[in-house]
């Protein structure tokens, strides 16, 4: 939470110097993001090599039928949560004002004092095509000096980003928003923000309602009772931002719903670093805000929308365990599937962070249907 105000902070802060301070204190300010944006457009390729490569290479041996159950059913939740999420918003945004657009292009023609370029060392589809050809063999051959590598580097990468590029977005964003003052479209870009925060939030509950009444009716077990036991792991989430510092929890929460142990507990942590249902339906509605309000990107059709799903259940694999993580994963896909410049990738960061919280909590209680599940075909196998 402590992230999220400095992000408001860094909103409010980026207004009043676009409103009170002269020109060049503002051109400073945009320096800064300046220097930001380039530090975080070259670390997205890396992101994606060293975390999915990791993540691919650490998957648990031995336990084929579980984690292949595992994995298909986290993927599978992930698509079909980003789906729904697409139809329901589809139907809903065009309801709204579309006179409050806004332009997610460059705000106003200021610039820094610095041109500085930094080229990301690969691009966002090479870096995916190398992490799961590395993250395969790794895995495959055994090979454990690679794999110490890969994961020392996702460590570098992890710190980069919990130390460096985390703690500095409430500069980034205050430079983006006194850029969109001068402009004079804060205000219109300000007034989608809480619209698009609780449509998230309400997608999270629809989708949860909508997991937990299928399974509990196709298990026949009561969904309530399989929800309420789940609520501590909600909770905890809600309060740590963190699904896998509520591994604890979620196991307590999924054995008390009758989740064999063996099955607990290796399904809820891999869970824990896979499976990004809430966190799909976040970036997928806020992408779509941002495209239907803004006259410079193109209308998200299910055409464009749909590889773009696929695709962000794919780099999410293994997201970065700092706050944020999940969407400074999916900024490359944002940049290179949707269109999305430099004004809409730090909206989307904006956005995202204000609901940290409740993307996560919908993520670790999914986590639990996912277990009931693997649980329930781990017992046929077992029995047959």
């Amino acid at each position: 939470m402590n992230l999220v105000l400095k992000l408001l902070a860094g909103i409010f802060g980026g207004i009043l110097v676009g409103l009170y301070l002269p020109l060049p204190a503002v051109e400073l300010l945009i320096t800064a993001k300046v220097l930001v944006g380039q530090l975080i457009s070259f670390t997205i390729p890396l992101i994606i090599l060293f975390f999915i490569a990791s993540g691919i290479a650490g998957l648990p041996q031995g336990s084929g039928h579980l984690l292949g159950k595992t994995v298909g059913f986290a993927y599978g939740s992930t698509i079909v949560a980003g789906t729904l999420a697409f139809l329901l918003i589809s139907a809903v945004i065009p309801m709204f004002d579309v006179s409050t657009s806004f332009h997610a292009s460059e705000a106003s023609e200021l610039k820094g004092y610095i041109d500085l370029e930094i080229p990301p060392l690969m691009g966002v589809m090479t870096a995916l095509a190398s992490a799961f050809i590395f993250g395969i063999g790794i895995s495959y051959q055994n090979l454990t000096s690679l794999k110490s590598v890969v994961d020392e580097g996702r460590e570098v990468i992890d710190g980069l980003l919990a130390k460096v590029i985390i703690p500095l977005l409430p500069v980034y964003i205050a430079g983006v928003f006194a850029d969109m003052t001068v402009a004079g479209t804060v205000v219109s870009t300000l007034s989608t923000f809480g619209i698009v925060l609780v449509a998230a939030v309400v997608m999270h509950w629809l989708w949860l309602t909508f997991l937990y009444v299928t399974t509990g009716l196709m298990l026949k077990r009561s969904p309530l009772e399989l929800i309420k036991n789940m609520m501590p792991a909600y909770v905890t989430a809600l309060g740590t931002m963190s699904s896998a510092a509520t591994i604890p929890v979620s196991l307590r929460a999924s054995k008390s719903n009758q989740v064999q142990e063996e099955v607990a507990n290796f399904t809820v942590p891999l869970c824990a670093t896979i499976h990004l249902s809430g966190s799909t339906i976040t970036i997928v509605t806020c992408a779509m805000a941002v495209m239907f309000l803004s006259p410079d990107l193109a209308q998200p059709t299910l055409g464009t929308m749909l590889p773009f799903i696929f695709m962000l259940g794919v780099v999410m694999i293994a997201a970065p365990g700092a706050p944020g993580g999940a969407v400074m994963s999916a900024l490359g896909l944002l940049s290179t599937m949707l269109g999305f410049g430099e004004s809409a990738l730090a909206l989307m960061i904006a956005l995202y962070l204000a609901q940290d919280s409740f993307g996560t909590a919908c993520n670790v209680t999914g986590d639990g249907v996912i277990a009931l599940w693997v649980d329930k075909f781990s017992r046929q196998t077992q029995t047959a």
